[in-house]
């Protein structure tokens, strides 16, 4: 079964998986194997006057919608995109005196969608939202007063001039948004700022070791009458070589977690049981968990000890994260990472997650050489555990080479930027607006590596000069969030 712009995929019944995605055709590693518009998506309740609401781009100013006064845009452009979704919307909004929650706005926009189209298929897509599941009989107790106040909420807001859903059907679509909601970051891919539904993306299943990546672009606006005008879409790329034939996989959580853990996750967000390959077989479970080897091997006990310390850390400094105390988060890693490190294996998950810390808050301080130093470690320790091509582990060695740069550790960035720059081509794609930049950074890394080779000296003194004269290129602020997750849960 195939339908506009899906030709190269088909919907097939996945033993004890329920439906699936395989391959038409044979794949290679960074190609695109089909882009998706959102059947209907929204802006987060959090950032709705600073991201644009049709193409989710952060941006400094924003046009605001005369007549709700809720949405934003980023011009006439972006604005005349959206009216078609946000017509009904608009005049709701005023009728109702204010915005309801992203959940009830994401709804209303799928039906008032429905009330266009019908519900049968829609362009382009190979299931309708009718066929979506919604798991809503495996909801426990909470969900399901949560799933009731959401119903109450949409009632509330739902225009008496628009169709009328019943109760059930209205329950339905919470179900599947609850399931099968997809996280939108902005242009850069650093920060999740909405949330939408892709039919079609929904149809592939989970595998920790997955074949392909899902990538949101932001699309292109700008370039209105060229052929570069592209819309807001999520894209399915090819992470290995896919004949014809293999289902097609995404993985719905971080694969840095055992196996153990990843399957409780998957059971209690998207209400199935992990039979993938790496969790039947607990595949790189004893690396997340390895201690050091050696003539002083630690005993149970010890290990034990010190992943609870880490453990209690990891808590304290979330607290410390969210109070902004970054000096005190540096001490924290300190101490923990001084007890871990006579004890606990390089790829030990628990010592990973405090040297990403470390790094990533040291940088923000601008204490470079530390930050590089518990970087690289880190680095190291991923390309043990990710899959060589996955996009978590390129933006990790991204951000690693940059600090070793600002370290003025140039040899060591410059490889760590090409690393991540041929990480990005495949997950991202040449044109992301990451991927662009990382391009500038390795020109720019290269230029400066021949210039550190031809004099040391002279390197060194230049560099001196220019970061005198440029205000140096202060990291972001740490952020509370881990990267945005692929597939979106309703906290």
């Amino acid at each position: 079964m195939t339908k506009g712009g899906m030709e190269s995929v088909e919907v097939f019944t996945s033993e004890g998986k329920g439906r699936g995605l395989k391959a038409q055709k044979e794949f290679l590693p960074g190609d695109v194997i089909f882009a998706e518009p959102a059947y209907a998506a929204v802006v987060f309740d959090s950032l709705t006057h600073v991201i644009c609401h049709t193409c989710f781009k952060r941006q400094e100013r924003l046009h605001r919608c005369g007549q709700c006064k809720f949405a934003y845009y980023c011009d006439r452009t972006c604005q005349r995109a959206a009216w078609l979704n946000h017509k009904n919307e608009c005049s709701a909004i005023k009728r109702h005196g204010k915005a309801p929650t992203e959940n009830i706005r994401l709804a209303a926009r799928i039906m008032w969608k429905m009330e266009r189209e019908g519900s049968g298929l829609s362009e382009g897509c190979l299931v309708s939202i009718d066929d979506l599941q919604n798991h809503v009989e495996h909801f426990g107790e909470e969900e399901k007063k949560d799933l009731r106040v959401d119903v109450e909420s949409f009632l509330e807001f739902w225009p008496p001039q628009s169709q009328q859903f019943g109760v059930q059907y209205i329950s339905h679509i919470f179900g599947v948004i609850n399931c099968n909601a997809f996280t939108l970051s902005d242009q850069r891919g650093l920060q999740a700022v909405g949330v939408g539904i892709f039919p079609n993306l929904c149809q592939a299943n989970h595998d920790c070791w997955p074949n392909c990546t899902v990538i949101f672009n932001n699309g292109n606006h700008e370039a209105v009458r060229s052929m570069f005008h592209t819309q807001m879409r999520i894209e399915l790329r090819a992470l290995s070589k896919i004949s014809p034939g293999d289902e097609l996989t995404v993985s719905y959580v971080d694969f840095l977690n055992v196996s153990e853990e990843r399957r409780k996750q998957l059971k209690k967000q998207y209400y199935f049981d992990c039979t993938c390959e790496h969790c039947k077989k607990q595949i790189k479970d004893d690396l997340m968990l390895a201690v050091k080897e050696g003539d002083n091997k630690p005993s149970a006990e010890t290990v034990k000890e010190v992943i609870q310390f880490s453990k209690d850390t990891l808590e304290k400094i979330n607290k410390a994260r969210l109070e902004g105390v970054y000096h005190e988060v540096v001490k924290l890693c300190r101490d923990c990472l001084k007890k871990q490190e006579p004890v606990l294996g390089d790829t030990n998950l628990y010592l990973l997650r405090i040297l990403s810390i470390a790094s990533e808050v040291l940088s923000y301080l601008q204490m470079f050489e530390e930050a590089a130093d518990y970087a690289k470690r880190m680095v190291d320790g991923y390309m043990k555990i990710y899959h060589p091509n996955n996009a978590q582990l390129g933006m990790a060695v991204m951000r690693a080479g940059v600090t070793h740069w600002h370290a003025g550790l140039i040899e060591a960035g410059h490889g760590m930027i090409c690393k991540a720059y041929a990480i990005l081509l495949i997950t991202h794609g040449p044109s992301h607006p990451i991927t662009k930049d990382l391009e500038v950074m390795r020109v720019q890394t290269e230029m400066e590596l021949r210039m550190f080779q031809q004099n040391e000296f002279m390197y060194y003194k230049m560099r001196e000069a220019a970061l005198k004269n440029q205000k140096i290129q202060v990291m972001p602020e740490p952020s509370n969030e881990t990267a945005p997750s692929l597939f979106h849960k309703k906290e």
